[in-house]
């Protein structure tokens, strides 16, 4: 259908890609999966939440089970990118949350990827990813997270906006911004510890070309500018 038929259906349209100070190389958002009653009056999703952390989608998929996931979180699912899972899709997380009552209640934020089974907003593909270092991978349980997606402009934003015991009234982009330079990593960054060999080096090789954004592809001059850079630390007999 054309535009304006597809928009007195109430259809919008398809993809955001939202950056921030969680997101600054970018992240993906299928804007006509969020649920329309999520959605003010001008298209715009709008969420304030506390984050739940998980390194692994089975410890996810074990917290909604046991209603450890509460209406209103934000899941935040890490290590599930090239270099720590082989950018494995959520699939299992979007589904089981579309099947809940309050399911569309609930964000996903990952730097893996995800199927198009979603209600509430599901944004993937977040880079740098954790373990390539992306701001992500600091990100704490109770971290209060902020999401706009503009479904009509296409415009979006993910952003740590303060900590848990941070009040409403001083909560912000700028004091997230301050509070990700200060913070450590996760000390549990890890990759699946199964991960095979061969998708350890893609994820390197990709990671060498631009990581997920740079398309996962394996840009050859890039590498060997690396391993020509390498050549000249290693010690000379």
């Amino acid at each position: 259908m054309n535009p304006d038929q597809a928009k007195q259906c109430g259809l919008t349209s398809t993809i955001t890609l939202p950056h921030g100070n969680l997101t600054p190389e970018g992240s993906v958002v299928k804007s006509t999966a969020i649920d329309s009653t999520l959605l003010d009056s001008t298209g715009v999703y709008r969420k304030i939440g506390p984050a739940r952390v998980f390194i692994s989608e089975p410890d996810a998929i074990r917290a909604i089970k046991e209603r450890a996931i509460q209406r209103g979180d934000v899941i935040v699912l890490i290590c599930a990118g090239p270099m720590g899972s082989g950018m494995e899709e959520i699939l299992e997380v979007t589904g089981a949350l579309k099947y809940l009552s309050w399911g569309k209640d609930v964000a996903v934020i990952t730097d893996g990827r995800f199927s198009g089974v979603s209600t509430g907003a599901c944004i993937g593909h977040i880079a740098p990813e954790a373990l390539a270092g992306g701001p992500v991978g600091k990100v704490l349980d109770g971290d209060i997270i902020q999401i706009i997606i503009d479904c009509q402009s296409l415009e979006g934003s993910v952003d740590l906006i303060g900590e848990a015991d941070t009040p409403a009234d001083q909560r912000s982009v700028e004091l997230g911004m301050r509070i990700l330079t200060e913070r450590p990593f996760r000390p549990d960054l890890a990759p699946r510890p199964d991960l095979p060999d061969d998708t350890r080096l893609w994820a390197a090789l990709q990671q060498a070309g631009g990581g997920t954004w740079g398309g996962c592809v394996f840009d050859a001059d890039a590498i060997v500018e690396m391993l020509d850079a390498g050549k000249e630390t290693l010690p000379k007999k």
